[in-house]
């Protein structure tokens, strides 16, 4: 793999290295600075001629800052010659200002999608967008990963003869009845109403939870709110047990620790596509690796093979 290049943003340089340690090839060093004027500048350190660019960012807080970093990265690439500019963003945060909802509204997921193409990406490679359609507000392709085969490699250590996967909503039950189908659990969803970004009710839980090993399943968990008021309704139904996963562990507002102080959840499982603090850390919480699949993701991507491929089996323990 000669030919490619490996660059990284300040938002998660460990989870670059890690890609990078599965590639064989060395995270490639960048320089950002700030002018007087409180403007970023960004410097890639190395040889981008005609070579197969990835830049690894995902949006997290401070968002804005680190949207502009890889915006600059991706001109710096442009300018600098690059064969090819792959946008490896495992958390694109903007996915969730998907639908106009409301009078006099941006769709900031659309317009980021826009700015970043502006900017010279020419692929982009994300996990677990927050609705599909957002994959379809990029110009360029895109390759839509997911971390199910990982959190069914982790949650098949256990016996789930009993358990039935909850999805917090309607509209991640696709994705949950597909994470039940690789561990061969039942499915079920909270009916949810959304009021403001932390304030939801949920009413019911439409599925069999009674007497079962429940998993919570969503694809991120912000302030936790919608995850607390699904507890509520599942205490009602009385679960033999009840563990929480998702793919971006965002952990806003102290969610992480409010969520290991109930006594009923067993574990939290996360992914790293978004660094966990290590003093937010907590006994409860299990932070599954995706540099292996995004690895693997760039490998084929760089060598004209399928990435669907990826999908076809889960991994083993």
């Amino acid at each position: 793999m000669r030919d490619i290049a490996v660059f990284s943003g300040s938002a998660h340089p460990e989870l670059a290295e890690e890609v990078c340690a599965h590639l064989g090839v060395p995270l490639s060093p960048v320089r950002v600075s700030r002018f007087a004027n409180d403007c970023l500048e960004v410097q890639l350190r190395a040889n981008c001629r005609e070579r197969d660019v990835f830049l690894v960012q995902p949006l997290i807080r401070p968002v804005q800052e680190h949207l502009v970093e890889l915006l600059l990265m991706c001109d710096a690439a442009r300018g600098a010659s690059a064969g090819r500019i792959t946008v490896v963003m495992p958390h694109y945060s903007y996915a969730r200002s998907d639908k106009k909802d409301a009078p006099r509204i941006s769709l900031g997921g659309r317009l980021v999608a826009d700015l970043l193409v502006t900017a010279g990406a020419s692929r982009v490679l994300t996990m677990t967008l927050h609705a599909p359609q957002v994959h379809g507000f990029f110009s360029v392709p895109v390759d839509h990963l997911h971390a199910l085969r990982e959190l069914a490699a982790h949650f098949r250590r256990y016996d789930l003869t009993r358990t039935t996967v909850v999805s917090p909503d309607l509209g991640n039950a696709k994705e949950a009845a597909a994470f039940a189908r690789l561990i061969g659990a039942r499915v079920a969803a909270g009916a949810k109403q959304r009021y403001a970004d932390d304030q939801v009710t949920i009413t019911s839980v439409i599925g069999d939870v009674a007497g079962r090993d429940v998993i919570v399943l969503d694809d991120e968990i912000a302030k936790g709110s919608t995850v607390l008021e699904l507890l509520d309704r599942l205490r009602e139904a009385g679960p033999r047990s009840v563990r929480v996963a998702c793919t971006h562990g965002l952990f806003a507002a102290d969610a992480l620790k409010r969520l290991g102080e109930q006594p009923d959840v067993l574990e939290i499982v996360c992914t790293n596509t978004v660094p966990v603090p290590a003093g937010h850390h907590t006994d409860k919480l299990r932070v599954l690796s995706v540099a292996p699949a995004f690895a693997e993701a760039v490998r084929r991507i760089h060598n004209g093979e399928s990435v669907s491929a990826l999908f076809d089996a889960p991994p083993t323990v």
